[in-house]
């Protein structure tokens, strides 16, 4: 099934979980990964039980600390 993930479209296996769409998409530290999917955010102990669906946009957003 076609999805976008990013702004790319890609095709991935039906029936996919979000933990294992993170694992297809080799996402590093994933525990550090806020997930949207289609304009929502995801909360992560959901991750288990979302399914990805055809035509998800879904975006992977990495939030970074720091400071001068």
């Amino acid at each position: 099934m076609n999805v976008i993930i990013n702004e790319e479209t890609k095709t991935v296996p039906e029936g996919l979980t979000l933990v294992e769409l993170l694992k297809v998409e080799n996402v590093e530290m994933p525990e550090t990964v806020s997930v949207q999917i289609n304009g929502v955010f995801i909360r992560q102990d959901a991750y288990a039980s979302t399914l990805i669906q055809e035509n998800d946009t879904i975006h992977f957003l990495y939030f970074m600390g720091g400071g001068a």
